[in-house]
């Protein structure tokens, strides 16, 4: 396919968009990016990109992990400013970087981890910060009155003296909402808006945006939820490593021309199978980790997995679908509600971390820095956290033989530092995640629950730290490796995939990207399916 679809012009005033903001050009887009580039470093995060949004609109903005949305969403609520080219707002040029209430009467972002001040009401939390004008005293009968009529004028059912604390995360959702409308925005980006929420309240979310379309409201929806931009846009943007790719009407683009500009992966070659990958073991031992009924309530149900000795699983997922979730509870960082978890056969109790490594369970955390290193400390002490006990007897141990563990992982895993004695805060982050990695290995575990254990990390180490799950497989471990990276699940010799808490699709070795993507992305359909109604015709 074409680098630039014929409909991707990105021009602001491309046919169909008719009306503009409030005191703007009523024929211009509420919210344009023309142009656009930016680059952090030797990285360019966006190439001459464009983007054009019309009033009352729900334009999606889709793209793979690196794609350039983030930067993007930056740009267009003024946290940053493009190196070349032009942000539009009603056909206006956007504010200056200064200038905050100029962005806040333009432009919102609802991200994905509510900014919602819980401990405050559903009045303070609307106009924070603007609770009274001037020097004046806050009358509080009068900022629940202001309050009352905004609520009711975008038809919000919410009492406005309620603790935001007691709303469920669709009322917290539109409560921001709200309060960037109160500043006479009417661009709103949604960022993974439905990532926290179950069906019943998703549908809830989508009506309520429906209604606000109809006021003339705008919203950028960006979600890893393909079937959500077919269920709630009109139009579709692809970017693609810093590129724009594509701009279309969602009624005329199937998923396969969707899916296809995200990966640019000619679908003519999706049904051949890589025969490089890695293949399954050929004889599995007795499972190295058996999952059964493992629940956690608003995250996933009735999980189960069996990973033979030897093999590696991968579980894939986008934000919401409780991949994550599913992989720390295993390793015990939370309590299910049902279900058990065995390490070569032996029970483990649940929601005990200690237990878990006892029984001789591997775990690398999806966050390094708050859940995988101690910054301060040196390498060898991090490193070997987990194996002290092996260190001497009755776990007394000397400082030489916590070195010399120390740099025996440190060269397993090829470590690049002055020596074990150096604090795990001077290493990069490739080999701050090569630590976090032996860690996991350092007490010979049975089986490993891996989470984007290549996160943040240069090609190099990434390959390095792959390399290293693959041979613990081979010495006889199983793991579980958790990630929405797709060369992190190549050396998988099958992929679990997971959609808003439950499996939905199981790869074999050798899956096509775009079969995986839409998979993950809520619009596949599960190979066994595919066989079965194959079989039907």
């Amino acid at each position: 396919m074409t680098t630039h679809d014929s409909r991707a012009a990105g021009d602001p005033g491309r046919p169909g968009h008719a009306s503009g903001a409030a005191g703007s050009d009523p024929a211009a887009p509420v919210a344009a990016a023309i142009g656009v580039s930016k680059s952090f470093g030797a990285t360019r995060a966006l190439i001459d990109v464009g983007l054009s949004v019309a009033p009352g609109e729900a334009h999606a903005l889709v793209g793979r992990n690196g794609a350039g949305k983030s930067t993007l969403v930056s740009l267009l609520t003024g946290l940053a400013r493009p190196d070349h080219g032009r942000i539009l707002f009603g056909g206006e040029p956007a504010p200056q970087p200064s200038d905050r209430a100029g962005w806040q009467a333009r432009a919102a972002c609802v991200y994905q981890k509510s900014t919602i001040i819980p401990t405050l009401s559903v009045a303070e939390n609307l106009f924070l910060n603007r609770q009274s004008e001037g020097a004046r005293r806050i009358s509080w009968k009068a900022l629940r009155a202001r309050a009352s009529a905004l609520l009711a004028e975008y038809d919000i059912d919410v009492d406005p003296a309620a603790a935001a604390a007691t709303l469920a995360v669709d009322q917290r959702q539109v409560l921001e909402i709200a309060r960037a409308l109160s500043f006479g925005a009417r661009f709103i980006i949604l960022d993974e808006p439905t990532a926290q929420l179950d069906g019943a309240n998703i549908a809830s979310l989508f009506d309520r945006l429906r209604r606000l379309q109809q006021s003339g409201v705008a919203f950028l929806f960006i979600s890893h939820h393909l079937s959500e931009v077919y269920e709630v846009c009109q139009t579709v943007t692809v970017y693609r490593d810093a590129r724009h790719i594509l701009t279309a009407p969602v009624s005329g683009l199937d998923k396969d021309e969707l899916i296809e500009a995200m990966t640019g992966e000619d679908r003519s070659a999706r049904a051949q199978f890589a025969v490089d990958r890695y293949q399954p073991p050929t004889a599995p031992g007795a499972p190295a980790l058996h999952v059964s009924g493992l629940t956690v309530p608003g995250a996933f149900a009735d999980f189960g997995v069996t990973v033979g000795v030897g093999e590696i699983v991968g579980l894939a997922g986008a934000g919401g679908s409780g991949a994550v979730t599913v992989g720390e509870t295993v390793a015990g960082l939370h309590r299910p509600a049902a279900g058990t978890v065995e390490v070569s056969g032996r029970r483990v109790p649940t929601g005990s971390v200690p237990h878990a490594l006892r029984a001789g369970l591997g775990f690398v955390p999806e966050d390094r820095h708050a859940q995988g290193v101690i910054p301060l400390r040196p390498i060898a002490e991090n490193i070997t956290l987990t194996a002290t006990d092996r260190l001497g007897r009755h776990g007394f141990f000397t400082t030489e033989s916590l070195r010399r563990a120390g740099s025996a992982l440190m060269e397993r895993l090829d470590v690049k530092a002055e020596g074990p004695d150096q604090p795990v805060s001077a290493l990069s982050g490739g080999n701050q995640q090569k630590v976090v990695m032996g860690r996991a290995l350092a007490s010979e575990p049975k089986a490993l629950v891996l989470i984007r254990p290549t996160a943040g990390v240069d090609v190099k180490s990434k390959e390095s730290l792959l390399g290293t799950v693959r041979q613990a497989a081979e010495a006889g471990c199983g793991a579980l490796l958790v990630s929405d990276e797709l060369d992190d699940l190549r050396i998988a010799h099958r992929v679990l995939v997971m959609f808003k808490g439950a499996v939905v699709a199981e790869f074999p070795g050798g899956w096509g990207d775009a079969e995986l993507i839409a998979a993950v992305e809520g619009l596949g359909e599960p190979p066994a399916q595919q066989e079965k109604r194959t079989d039907d015709e």
